[in-house]
């Protein structure tokens, strides 16, 4: 027989595939459409009889990914009204007690969707946890500065999934006072946002930060600017009310056409300083400076305290996923590396460092080695710090596995299908290629299971006195200050005002 619980709005009726049961597509909101996609998410809608939830259900507003990304990272694009869902893997739903995590993807706060296959959480249902994916507003509609319009939707929309899971989770065996929040790039930026957010405060006892920042927040008048671009792409006024009214297909290609417009031409001039603060040049959406949701910087927030353990890093090459296939790397010479590192303002010793500390390394391997730490590594160290002077125990990772496709080394997402486990699941780990090592997979999955669980990972905290470092590769150890030279050339210029 197959499994069925019932929550707040009605009964569901899942599947069992080896012991794990699984209920996908749940709505955890109304359906965001229309006015109501630029309005705060409102409770999700009743139902009679047993709900269908054993397919996946819709997914937020976005386009794929685009060549030559398109062959290393999955997409998943599915149109409906229902899109503010998310799914449920539990080892058992007529248990009790048992932990909790939630999953927030990534993709830049313009792609992302709980229905890839890289985040099924068999695995972690099998390993005793009960595994919530969350679908969340994205693009213009996740995060728009309007004028008759709240702020941060996306991150509201998140918010309203954690009281979700604090009201329903009981029903699928899981203990909503033990809930781990957990995301990778956009996804770990929101985590971080999440930690610093009034509303979210008891909503969960522990997070994890993979690839992401405390600091990838905007001022609000510069991110208007994005919004009033994708409003005169349109060709209608910069309110909820006129964007409302658009087709959801024009409104898709507007906020596209735009991000792209963006990570072309990044000029702090036109677009303000939020694209090179928040990503380097890359990204157009981000959660704003409120005063509400978003009180103030999140790293600063959670150094003020009191804040919830933290398990964040990175992996050891991130921006060779945006520099390598696109051909950026190739295309830096001796003669251009300077120009380069002077449009970023990064000084000249800075680069003769890294030159020295990577003997043979090309000119666009060292910009790819830079980008990296200033626009991931450094932001992980900084957010370390944060939690520990906000009272609570950090633990720090690297990812340092090289894969051998098309030469991404350990590169931005590759550490997705270890942490989940789902190496070898048809639609996952395109980035680890045919033979990745599942033992590393073990290892890494089974860190984050016993953090979910107990709090401990499985090696010591990290301070700024002890910056001890769990190194995940092929031989994982731990390491003490990774690349410290750099990072204490950089952090004096990365301080806060």
């Amino acid at each position: 027989m197959e499994p069925t619980v019932r929550i707040t709005t009605g009964q569901l009726g899942g599947a069992e595939h080896e012991g794990v049961s699984r209920f996908l597509g749940i709505p955890y909101a109304a359906p965001a459409v229309g006015a109501a996609r630029f309005q705060a998410p409102q409770p999700a809608l009743a139902w009679d009889g047993t709900r269908d939830a054993t397919r996946h259900g819709p997914t937020a507003l976005q386009a794929p990914y685009a060549p030559p990304v398109a062959d290393l990272l999955p997409s998943s694009v599915l149109d409906g009204p229902e899109y503010l869902n998310l799914n449920v893997w539990t080892p058992d739903p007529a248990g009790s007690g048992l932990p909790v995590m939630v999953w927030f993807p990534g993709g830049a706060f313009v792609r992302g969707a709980n229905s890839i296959a890289t985040y099924d959480g068999s695995s972690f249902a099998r390993d005793g946890v009960v595994l919530v994916g969350v679908n969340y507003r994205l693009g213009v509609a996740g995060f728009p500065v309007l004028p008759d319009a709240p702020t941060n939707l996306g991150i509201r929309d998140q918010i309203h999934a954690l009281q979700w899971v604090q009201e329903n989770i009981a029903a699928f065996g899981g203990d909503p006072g033990n809930v781990t929040i957990f995301g990778e790039s956009a996804g770990g930026m929101s985590v971080a946002t999440l930690m610093a957010a009034p509303q979210a405060r008891g909503l969960f006892r522990r997070a994890v930060v993979q690839s992401g920042s405390g600091a990838a927040v905007g001022d609000p008048h510069d991110l208007r600017r994005v919004t009033e671009a994708v409003a005169a792409r349109l060709g209608v006024s910069t309110t909820a009310a006129a964007l409302s009214e658009v087709d959801p297909n024009a409104l898709r290609e507007a906020q596209t056409a735009i991000g792209l417009e963006v990570s072309l031409n990044p000029d702090p001039a036109h677009w303000g300083s939020t694209t090179i603060r928040g990503g380097l040049g890359i990204m157009s959406y981000f959660p704003c400076i409120d005063g509400d949701v978003v009180p103030g910087v999140p790293s600063e927030v959670i150094a003020a305290g009191p804040t919830v353990p933290l398990l964040t890093g990175t992996t050891a090459e991130e921006f060779r996923l945006f520099t390598v296939p696109t051909g950026v790397a190739a295309s830096v010479t001796p003669e251009t590396l300077p120009l380069v590192a002077a449009r970023y303002g990064w000084p000249p010793e800075f680069v003769d460092l890294y030159a020295a500390n990577r003997p043979g390394a090309s000119p666009g391997d060292i910009v790819t080695a830079i980008l990296t730490d200033v626009g991931f590594w450094l932001p992980t160290v900084q957010l370390a710090e944060s939690a520990h002077a906000g009272g609570a125990p950090v633990h720090v990772y690297e990812f340092a596995w090289r894969t051998d496709v098309a030469d991404l080394g350990a590169s931005h997402a590759l550490e997705l299908g270890f942490v989940f486990d789902t190496l070898g699941r048809e639609g996952s780990g395109l980035l680890a290629g045919g033979n990745p090592p599942q033992a590393l997979a073990t290892e890494m999955h089974s860190a984050w299971v016993d953090f979910a669980s107990t709090g401990e990972p499985g090696w010591a905290a990290y301070t700024p006195e002890e910056r001890v470092v769990m190194r995940f590769d092929s031989a994982s150890e731990v390491v003490v200050d990774p690349r410290a030279e750099e990072r204490q050339a950089w952090q004096p210029l990365l301080a806060p005002d």
